[in-house]
């Protein structure tokens, strides 16, 4: 009778650390997902990482110690080592600025290069408010710059707060080696100017004279909000430009191509202002793009601009408004 106690007794112990492990797994989908996004540059491939994440955690629930970590570190310890065999061999994935000179003529060939793996924006809608730090767009690109190992180390020491030596045994090395990785992560994210930016309070209205100016086609308003050096980038395309002039001339073709009468949304990606912008098709308007604006002294200095419609289909945007 003992041993059959023993055996019920395993069972339940068994059983009740799997509901634990169902439950508390879900929770942290968000955050994961957060992290696998800052790991590779990509939404969707995010998500797939986090339900291979997940997947491997319940079945490897049974060997789960709480004694050794909280459910919290395992999971990102698996998360970990996902992103970083999903990484091998890839090509990071860059912004049209990070790739070559800014275009001289605002008439160049609009041809799309579906053959770079373009970085991706992040829903706002599907990410928990705690998990947006460290975020931005600029951030997330400088970041892809560095190995693997390095954004991992970056990632779980800057922006999540892990420990050195909890980072040290997710990555199996040393404190001595994860203090290293990091020194030259943060330098090199320094020096390609990507620092977190605070965001200003006068932001909103900003944008706000932006989307107004948009949506009436008024280029010189737009030109008036914009920073002397600002950046008009438009993924897939490789073309890129620099600067008030270009920006404002390249704007004028859009309205002579697509028209005058356009609409805007506001949502929210990667935890800084963005718009869905609707281009006139006959009685009505179709989603055109996601555009993520960077702001800094009161003036709009970057403007990225996506097109993707796999991209655009992970907002859950209406395709049509009136």
């Amino acid at each position: 009778m003992r041993g059959s106690d023993n055996a019920r007794s395993e069972r339940s112990r068994r059983g009740g650390r799997g509901m634990m492990c169902s439950v508390e797994l879900e929770a942290h989908r968000g955050e994961l997902t957060a992290y696998c996004y800052r790991m590779t540059g990509s939404f969707q491939d995010a998500e797939d990482l986090v339900q291979d994440t997940l997947l491997r955690a319940w079945n490897a629930r049974e060997r789960y110690d709480p004694a050794r970590a909280s459910v919290r570190t395992w999971l990102y310890r698996i998360a970990t080592n996902v992103c970083l065999t999903a990484l091998e061999g890839r090509a990071r994935r860059p912004l049209p600025a990070g790739l070559g000179a800014p275009g001289e003529d605002p008439g160049a060939p609009l041809t799309p290069a579906v053959d770079v793996p373009w970085l991706e924006p992040f829903p706002d809608a599907r990410l928990d408010l705690d998990a947006r730090a460290e975020l931005r767009l600029a951030w997330v690109a400088a970041v892809q710059l560095l190995p693997a190992r390095q954004r991992a180390v970056l990632v779980l020491r800057e922006v999540l707060a892990f420990s050195a030596a909890e980072v040290a045994e997710q990555l199996e090395t040393t404190v001595a080696a994860v203090n290293s990785a990091l020194q030259r992560a943060r330098a090199a994210v320094a020096a390609g100017g990507a620092a977190e930016q605070v965001r200003e309070q006068q932001e909103g209205a900003v944008v706000d004279r932006y989307l107004a100016a948009f949506e009436a086609a008024d280029v010189p308003a737009l030109v008036g909000l914009l920073a002397e050096d600002a950046i008009l980038e438009m993924p897939p395309l490789a073309l890129w430009y620099r600067g008030a002039r270009h920006y404002g001339q390249f704007m004028e073709r859009v309205y002579g191509m697509r028209g005058t009468a356009w609409r805007t949304s506001r949502v929210g990606a990667n935890g800084q202002s963005a718009f869905a912008a609707y281009a006139a098709e006959g009685d009505r308007h179709r989603l055109h793009s996601i555009q993520l604006l960077e702001v800094a002294g009161g003036l709009v200095t970057r403007n990225t601009v996506f097109t993707d419609p796999a991209v655009l289909r992970t907002f859950g945007l209406s395709e049509e408004i009136c």
